[in-house]
């Protein structure tokens, strides 16, 4: 996604949300987060972390998909992405996902190729509901559940408690003095 597209993504919740009459105390409660904090997502001001952008299009009774792009999902049978063609967003610097089921209605899972960059600064710890997968396609990647580190290469997977606060950030290969890039497929269950 372009930083036209990203920027639009604020004004589509806030619409959804004063269409549904929910206040944003009400909205910020409910996600798990301060006012503070979801005023400046829905501002503009802070980057909405891809956990918070699922909390709130449940909260909203509406798809992900709906909130990054504006438009819905069509497929009910099978939705084919075709290499380099899914949506991108870009939520952490380092960290950019590409959803790979977007147009797929009524997934319960979110399949996503995840490009981890070593020069950039690892994402903070998250978590959310559910489970989540992560299968490491290129290069190497730490993991961090709760208090331990899994490093993983490539052909390796992980799969965990997603309440559970967690990160991964790509590794350096050995010998390498230049920026490695990693990439991993994630299967979220919400």
């Amino acid at each position: 996604m372009n930083d036209k597209e990203l920027s639009q993504i604020p004004g589509r919740i806030k619409e959804f949300r004063e269409i549904m009459e929910i206040s944003a105390i009400d909205m910020a409660r409910d996600i798990g987060i301060s006012l503070e904090i979801y005023e400046k997502y829905e501002s503009g001001e802070m980057d909405i972390p891809i956990s918070a952008l699922y909390k709130i299009s449940n909260r909203l009774g509406t798809d992900t998909t709906v909130l990054l792009t504006g438009d819905d999902p069509r497929m009910e049978s099978a939705s084919v992405c075709r290499a380099g063609k899914g949506i991108q967003v870009e939520r952490y610097p380092g960290y950019e996902y590409s959803s790979l089921a977007y147009n797929f209605k009524g997934r319960t899972m979110e399949p996503l190729l995840v490009t981890l960059d070593s020069a950039q600064a690892s994402a903070p710890l998250v978590c959310h509901s559910g489970q989540e997968f992560n299968y490491v396609v290129e290069g190497k990647i730490r993991v961090t559940v709760g208090a331990r580190d899994y490093d993983l290469s490539a052909g390796d997977s992980i799969y965990f408690d997603a309440r559970l606060l967690h990160a991964q950030s790509a590794l350096e290969e050995a010998g390498e003095d230049q920026k490695t890039v990693a990439r991993f497929i994630t299967i979220i269950q919400e």
